[in-house]
């Protein structure tokens, strides 16, 4: 796989590229788009020779027998993550953040908390809010550049209304991967509190050399309230499959799930899974090693530039291909580093607001891009920030 080539996806429905210059202001000519979590890389070709099966065949039917789709993710799980799966736990959604709203739907009541470690993906915020439920912020604490849990705040904090508590692991923005002494931390908060534990680890196969990632079933005494999310959809870069996993183990929780996806008329698309089988294969596992060490390569360049510009600090990222810069060094408010950003540089990122409560002196970067790319938006960031160095 060459992920140096530059593919044009301008004029392709890429909200990433079409959307960056009416919603950041950041010309098509010549940005460059950092944004929207997706990568500027084909998927392996395993993925796209199954398409092209599908292509070839000509009829486009309703899907039957999911028998080949769920093995695949057993094995996926199993193999790479030493997780083993029930097929029968497996419920396919049309992604994860549907996910979630799926999870909120079915466990929680209107007016119930939804507690979220934050800054956390905005995406969760925003389908709490829009279910009629309270969203509960628990921030997290910027320890030295790195991201820590206070539970003794935390439990302070909670009032007996929160019923629910959605973990992004690994971190969405700042990459953090979870020690499995903080996963059984989240755990015990969950018991002592009786909240149903959604664990979205959609960015658990990209870990970076030198970090192991722990899957929530790991930890002991929380399947009766463990719901698990995960989808091929960030790791192989076919988010617009729209296709998710949530994993029930609990037979109660299994079937009030089954419930809900029953009364909302469910049921997955077969593009998204034809293209899952196919990625959670030898193939496709050769293919995201290969992705790993070069998006880890974009890191170390983007982190050696952006830290030597006084005053921006990279945090150490465990996982994912998101960068989360902090600019409180600089001692600009957000409205003047995110200018620079954006209208200098001529860089779209998101902007850390919209992540809640911590992400107020963040922008979060988009890594998975041809390299060439990440070298240019760190010599643009340099010549945007040239005054403080």
């Amino acid at each position: 796989m060459n992920f140096d080539e530059d593919i044009n996806r301008f004029g392709t429905h890429s909200v990433k590229w079409d959307m960056m210059e009416k919603i950041y202001g950041v010309p098509a000519k010549d940005g460059i788009s950092m944004w929207v979590a997706d990568m500027d890389f084909r998927p392996p070709a395993c993925v796209q020779n199954a398409l092209q099966g599908m292509l070839d065949h000509g009829i486009y039917g309703y899907y039957g027998d999911e028998s080949g789709y769920r093995n695949a993710i057993c094995w996926w799980m199993q193999e790479r993550h030493g997780w083993t799966v029930d097929p029968a736990a497996i419920f396919t959604t049309h992604g994860l953040v549907n996910g979630t709203a799926m999870c909120i739907d079915a466990f929680t009541q209107p007016g119930d908390g939804v507690v979220l470690f934050t800054p956390v993906y905005h995406a969760f915020a925003r389908v709490i809010s829009a279910a009629g439920r309270e969203v509960v912020e628990m921030p997290l604490a910027n320890i030295n550049g790195r991201y820590e849990y206070d539970f003794d705040a935390y439990d302070a904090a909670m009032t007996g209304n929160e019923k629910m508590l959605v973990l992004c692991s690994p971190h969405n923005p700042s990459g953090r991967v979870w020690t499995r002494e903080e996963l059984e931390d989240v755990a015990a908060f969950a018991k002592r509190h009786d909240l149903i534990l959604v664990s979205d680890e959609i960015h658990h196969d990209l870990v970076m050399p030198g970090s192991t990632h722990t899957p929530m079933t790991a930890i002991d005494g929380i399947e009766d309230r463990l719901v698990m999310m995960t989808a091929t959809t960030k790791t192989f870069n076919i988010a617009g499959s729209h296709s998710g996993n949530v994993i029930v183990t609990d037979p109660d929780l299994r079937a009030k799930f089954a419930g809900r996806m029953a009364a909302m008329g469910l049921s997955p698309n077969s593009f998204g899974l034809y293209m899952a089988e196919a990625a959670y294969s030898p193939e496709g596992a050769a293919w995201v090693d290969d992705l790993v060490q070069y998006l880890n390569g974009n890191l170390r360049l983007f982190d050696e530039g952006i830290n030597a510009i006084p005053g921006l600090a990279s945090m150490k990222m465990d996982s994912t291909y998101l960068a989360w810069v902090d600019f409180s060094g600089t001692g600009m408010g957000p409205e003047e580093f995110t200018r620079r950003t954006e209208q200098d540089a001529r860089i779209a990122a998101n902007h850390g607001p919209t992540f809640g409560t911590g992400g107020e002196d963040f922008l979060r970067f988009n890594l998975a891009t041809p390299r060439a790319r990440v070298v240019e938006a760190v010599e643009r960031m340099q010549k945007a920030f040239s005054d403080l160095q």
